[in-house]
């Protein structure tokens, strides 16, 4: 600053005024001189104070690194082992998958917090979003996000199951689903459908070949019983490059127990309810060189009429009867039981049919005293039919929803 005397009038003024006026002036230098000074000292006290800042957050940001595998923004990506989480220099603390209906995906993070790996595959066609937070030594936390699209499949499979959602089933009836692929990676085929029930009981698996898939616990189901099935099939890939399709939930219910046992010396059937036999009715099964299967046997099928011709089951043109009344499926090689009203005598007193069991009854099955209208009223799906003491062998467990025939140790294994 540039400080000039005073000149003029002003300079000619003396005593203690003047000397004020001139105490002012030199405050005023003073002043302005101090302020400049002062603020560029402020400023650089400022600039001093955000470097100290920076480095104090930078010496607390978390040494934990989290890595997601697929990248953000991946397309395409496998639904099997392709999703990975992990954390260096930290432990997982918190790791969230959501599809697009914001719907988890549960996984599990390892024992030390280095990885996190999903319980499950992923559906197909579907993006994904991941948010996993880490925290290092000193408890400071490291966050990453990641959105992938999963692959949308060129061929695919699915499976048609029994019973049908909603049922009320026999205390023999397994969940049996049915392949339109062979499948070659049957363990994560099965590891995608979750069997849960009401009472608990434990619910195994059995492939029989490589497109069918069975399952049922170790005795008959206990009456009353809620079965849920969760088919989770969708994005699992059951064979090289094949996919499932099916993300489906399937209920049935056990209702009231009843076995028949079928004696093929003594020619009877004797109908259980509940463990009380509530009757017992006069039979014909196979004869000679056609004997009926031996074994349980779960009805798989139940039809008011039907039509039953000798060269579908390998017996030429032996019988065509286009009317048979109250048929029961027994075995998926033709084992019927039925209502019979072309057999004369035999029911109780010989074997006369081509391995099927038959009861008496009336063409067009109007009569619902007839043994075999009643048999079909009082029946279910899943109805257990017990054949003993017949000249064939045990029926194989899977001609028919038979699996009751092989042991369970078999079964699991």
């Amino acid at each position: 600053m540039d400080v000039r005397p005073i000149s003029g009038a002003s300079a000619g003024i003396r005593g203690r005024g003047g000397r004020r006026l001139s105490a002012l002036a030199a405050g005023a230098l003073l002043l302005a001189v101090t302020a400049c000074g002062g603020e560029a000292r402020a400023r650089g006290g400022r600039r001093q104070g955000q470097g100290a800042d920076s480095t104090a957050a930078q010496s607390r940001q978390s040494e934990a690194v989290v890595s997601i595998a697929p990248k953000d923004g991946a397309e395409s990506v496998d639904t099997s082992g392709a999703l990975k989480v992990s954390a260096a220099k930290g432990r997982l603390t918190e790791v969230v998958v959501k599809d697009g209906d914001g719907e988890r995906i549960e996984g599990k993070i390892s024992g030390d917090g280095a990885t996190w790996t999903p319980s499950t595959h992923l559906a197909a066609s579907t993006t994904y979003t991941v948010h996993a937070v880490a925290k290092d030594s000193a408890g400071r936390t490291a966050a990453e996000d990641s959105r992938f699209t999963t692959l949308t499949p060129k061929n695919t499979f699915i499976g048609t199951f029994t019973p049908e959602d909603g049922s009320k089933v026999g205390v023999g009836m397994p969940f049996s689903i049915r392949f339109s692929r062979g499948i070659t990676h049957p363990e994560d085929v099965e590891k995608a459908i979750r069997i849960r029930t009401e009472p608990a009981v434990e619910v195994e698996g059995h492939w029989f070949g490589n497109d069918r898939l069975d399952f049922r616990p170790e005795k008959y189901w206990k009456p009353g019983t809620k079965v849920t099935v969760d088919l989770g099939l969708d994005g699992v890939e059951g064979r090289d490059g094949v996919y499932g399709e099916q993300d489906k939930t399937v209920s049935f219910t056990i209702g009231r127990s009843q076995i028949s046992v079928v004696d093929a010396k003594k020619l009877t059937m004797e109908v259980k309810r509940d463990g009380k036999v509530i009757r017992t009715i006069p039979v014909t099964t196979g004869k000679a060189g056609m004997e009926t299967w031996n074994g349980q046997m779960v009805i798989s099928e139940r039809l008011e009429v039907t039509r039953m011709n000798g060269e579908t089951v390998g017996y030429g043109g032996e019988y065509d009867i286009k009317d048979v009344p109250h048929a029961m499926r027994l075995t998926t090689s033709g084992t019927f039981l039925h209502g019979n009203y072309w057999g004369g005598d035999a029911f109780g007193n010989y074997n006369a049919s081509h391995g099927c069991i038959g009861l008496r009854d009336v063409r067009g099955g109007w009569d619902e005293k007839a043994p075999g209208a009643w048999f079909f009223d009082n029946s279910m799906i899943g109805d257990v039919v017990v054949v003993k003491n017949s000249d064939d062998a045990t029926v194989a467990p899977d001609n028919g929803l038979n699996g009751w025939n092989m042991p369970w140790e078999k079964w699991k294994a």
